[in-house]
Order: structure tokens, then sequence, then C-alpha cells
């Protein structure tokens, strides 16, 4: 079993969205990391069906676990569902909380508005969350074969974010340890520190393999003053000009830091 844990990517590798990591701990078991819809220039070459269509195998997956609720990370959690995923969807309070209602408005977008499929989408989702507190083992499965446990992390990036960590081992039929447990780590989206609403995200304690997002790897951000101060400037000129500013923002997470910097 030397060829085991493997990570396989099914979208977020390639380009910045429809994040989706395959941790392969057997030929026949598996660990899914986010299931998001591809957008912008990700989606430029593909048709309607082949971006919503899942293209992998889902017989062998234990569990979902959603990072967060950005829908490049949770919207092709209903293709997901319809190609015959049956297992559990883990993910932190906050994300249970927001999951149901984000899903809704894609559906209700990109699906359908029959109120009646929607509903019964929704109980679908409903029953098979289950909510995971930060800093917690929770462990996906312990046999004769394999253990399989993952703890989730403040990733400081929304409501309910998180890095996740894995740790994946294989044992005997004597429930004894072969080899090395390995702890792989997903981070998800990650946010800056110093943001006004959320704790920055800490550093693991450890990690054997690291799947880091890097969409603004080579770039460096300004700090919150400078940026409240360019948002002042903005506002101050529009309305000495009588304008009008248009701010296009994530409904979840940039819109409430942009209410928090405007209150303030």
């Amino acid at each position: 079993m030397d060829d085991y844990p493997q990570i396989l990517h099914h979208g977020g590798a390639a380009g910045v969205t429809g994040s989706c990591h395959r941790l392969q701990i057997a030929p026949d078991r598996a660990l899914l990391i986010d299931c998001g819809l591809f957008q912008g220039q990700d989606a430029d070459h593909l048709d309607s069906l082949e971006q919503h269509t899942v293209r992998f195998p889902v017989d062998d997956i234990l569990a979902l676990v959603v990072t967060h609720v950005h829908i490049d990370h949770i919207g092709r959690l209903p293709y997901l569902l319809a190609a015959g995923y049956k297992g559990p969807i883990l993910c932190s309070l906050p994300s249970a909380r927001l999951l149901p209602l984000v899903i809704e408005d894609a559906l209700k977008i990109g699906f359908t508005r029959d109120r009646a499929l929607i509903e019964r989408f929704l109980e679908e989702v409903e029953s098979r969350l289950v909510a995971i507190d930060y800093k917690t083992w929770h462990t996906v499965i312990d046999d004769e074969r394999h253990r399989l446990r993952v703890k989730l992390q403040r990733a400081g990036h929304i409501l309910g974010s998180a890095y996740v960590e894995v740790e994946s081992e294989e044992v005997d039929s004597l429930d004894k340890q072969i080899g090395q447990a390995q702890r792989t780590l997903f981070s998800g989206d990650l946010g800056a520190p110093h943001a006004p609403l959320l704790p920055a995200p800490k550093p693991p304690y450890r990690a054997d393999v690291l799947v880091l997002e890097s969409t603004y790897g080579d770039r460096r951000h300004e700090d919150r003053l400078h940026r409240r101060g360019r948002l002042k400037a903005a506002i101050d000129r529009a309305l000495e000009n009588g304008g009008t500013v248009v701010i296009p923002a994530f409904s979840i997470g940039r819109t409430q830091e942009l209410l928090y910097e405007l209150e303030g």
C-alpha cells in the first residue's frame, strides 16, 4: 500500500475556481475536500453541461469536507448528490447554517425555481450536514483497515471558513498501525491578517503534506489602513460630484467588511 494516500484534483488546480480535492487512502476509499463550481475564465472553455457534471467516481467517497460556503467551493454539491454521493457533509457550525441558504440561491439562479424541488433538495442536504467544532478531531472511519479523522481550524476568510487537517493511517486486522500516520492539510481560502471581523488563521502544529491555495500567492496586499483611506477618498469624491459609488462584492464576507468600514 506504498502508493497511498494519493491526492487528486478535480478542480482548483489549473485555475482559481472549482475547488475540489480528493485524498485517496485506498483504491476504494477517499475523502473529498470541497466541490466547487467553475467560474469566470475557468468556465469559459466549458459548456453548461461540462461545467456542472461530476466527472469522477463518488462511490468510494467516505465524506465531503467543506472549507467554506463560497460557490466556487460548494457549487457542484447538487450535482455531486445527483451523481450518487450518499455520505456526510462535514463543515463548521456557521457553514452548516449558511450552506443551505447559499445552495438555495444557486439553485434558483442556475437550476430551477420549482419551490417543491428546491425544498426537497435542501432537506436532503440538511440531512447530510454534520457540524464539527473547531480544533476537535472528528473520526470519519476507524475499522480493521484504516483510521481517518479530520480537524477544522479557523481560516479567517469568511464566517465559518476553515482549513482542514486530515490524519490517515493504515492498520492491520489486529488493530496495529502499519507505518507512520500521515497528516495532510488542505488550506481552503485563507484570510489576510488584521481583518476587522474575523481572527487571522494560526499556523498548524505540523503537516506532512500541504495543499495550499495561492490565488494571491504572487501579490502583496495593501494594509487595511490604506484600503480604508482609498475607500473614503472614492466616496468623498462621489459625494462632491453628486455621483454614485457602485461596489461589487461577494455577499458573504466582503460585504460585511465593507459595511463595517462604512459604519465605522
